[in-house]
Formats: C-alpha cells, sequence, structure tokens
C-alpha cells in the first residue's frame, strides 16, 4: 500500500505530541485525517500544499495549517509539501507567475529596480503585485489539481497493483 512508503518518511506525530513542551497542542487536532494517511486526506494535503506553495504571503505554513484543520487533509504532508516555495525556487517561481499574470493581464513586464521611497512602493502595488497575485492564483489551482489528481491516480494504481499481486499468488500456490 502507497501507506507504507509514506509512512516510512514521516515523523510520529503522535509521540512527538506526547512530548511535554508540545502537550498543549495535543488537544488541537480532532479530526483524524489530520494524521492519518489515506487516499483522501494525502491527495488533498498535496492539493493544498502545492496550492499555498504559489500564494506570494509570507504566512504559507499558517495559511497551510489552518486549512488541513478546516477541510482535515494530512498535515504533514503539507507541511512538507509547502515547502516547494524555499528560499532557492521562490525567485524563479514568483518571477514565472509575475510574467503569466502579466500575459493574462494584458500588461507589460515590467524591469524590477530597486529604489527604496514611497514612489517604488506604490509603482510595485500596481505594476507588479496584481500580476503576481493572478499568474500565482492561476498557477498554484492548475499545479494543485494536477497534484491532486496524480495522488489519486497514483495511490489507485498501487492498490490494483498489490490486489494483483496478491491474486497472482493466490493462484501460483
Amino acid at each position: 500500500m502507497p501507506r507504507k512508503i509514506i509512512r516510512r518518511f514521516l515523523p510520529d506525530l503522535r509521540g512527538m505530541l506526547d512530548r511535554p513542551s508540545l502537550r498543549w497542542i495535543s488537544a488541537l487536532p480532532q479530526d483524524p485525517n489530520l494524521l492519518h494517511l489515506n487516499r483522501h486526506s494525502v491527495s488533498l494535503a498535496v492539493f493544498l500544499g502545492i496550492f499555498c506553495a504559489f500564494i506570494p504571503i509570507p504566512i504559507q505554513t499558517l495559511l497551510v495549517i489552518s486549512m488541513c484543520f478546516w477541510w482535515g487533509a494530512n498535515l504533514p504532508i503539507a507541511m512538507v509539501i509547502i515547502w516547494l516555495s524555499n528560499p532557492l525556487t521562490i525567485p524563479p517561481m514568483f518571477y514565472l507567475t509575475y510574467k503569466l499574470g502579466s500575459y493574462i493581464l494584458g500588461t507589460e513586464v515590467h524591469r524590477l529596480s530597486f529604489t527604496l521611497s514611497w514612489e517604488w512602493f506604490s509603482q510595485l502595488g500596481a505594476d507588479i503585485l496584481l500580476p503576481l497575485f493572478v499568474g500565482s492564483l492561476l498557477s498554484g489551482i492548475l499545479l494543485a489539481s494536477v497534484g491532486y489528481f496524480f495522488i489519486l491516480f497514483l495511490w489507485r494504481w498501487k492498490v490494483i497493483r498489490n490486489w494483483e499481486k496478491r491474486k497472482n499468488l493466490r493462484n501460483s500456490h
């Protein structure tokens, strides 16, 4: 099962929540899907992690945590997936989403020059932030959907393969 493969790479969260320093959080997770590995919670966690990774805000981690609590996605997997946007990948990722947003909105791609002034900030908001958010939301939704359906397909494929393997094993005896 895919559950066994994924479980090898995840830390034991139940054990971590039993630590005295983290005991205050142990009452928070009431939904069993937050820590369980099933097709629904894992695919939803991949969707939320990829979507939040493309949102250009500094509180992506808090956003994905709250969305996991709200929709019952697997929290550790979503936390790992959100690191698609890390300090190495953020510049090219957001530049490409900015170019996509500029293309969709029909605006010109501006060269970014940095000067610390009020005019620069106002121009940044008008010229760069709107295309960045449009491109990021579109990219996040599209790539998160691809990830969601890919995990569903992969999970189903692995389960069917295991069934066939067990069936062949029974028939050979």
